[in-house]
């Protein structure tokens, strides 16, 4: 169910611009509009979903497109090769900063362990 105060909903509903590179029944992808590495896409689910913590089981085929068009961008955008980072934060102190479930997909640079 969107959530109307929801960012990454109104973005969704295309109430706010962005944009995209790719869209389905299931998920939007979108540039990120502050981003960290060369190419920086969000993968936003459709479906309203707070964070991981609120994933079940039942979940599972969403889970498995998100990382599936995931891959898929990659290879489109030129990052496939060489390697990417796909980042999945939780709540506040994991650095998520809206409260909608989303992949970050980050490449073009190497990415240093830890993260920070």
């Amino acid at each position: 169910m969107p959530d109307g105060d929801c960012l990454f909903c109104r973005i969704v509903a295309g109430e706010i611009p962005s944009r995209r590179v790719h869209e389905d029944d299931l998920l939007i992808a979108i540039h990120d509009i502050a981003p960290r590495a060369p190419t920086h896409i969000l993968l936003v689910p459709r479906q309203h979903i707070p964070s991981a913590l609120d994933l079940t089981e039942a979940d599972g085929p969403l889970l498995g497109h998100l990382f599936a068009v995931a891959a898929d961008i990659a290879r489109a955008q030129g990052i496939a090769e060489r390697g990417y980072r796909l980042v999945g934060n939780v709540g506040a102190w994991g650095g998520q900063s809206v409260d909608h479930l989303h992949l970050h997909l980050m490449g073009g640079r190497a990415f240093d362990w830890p993260p920070g």
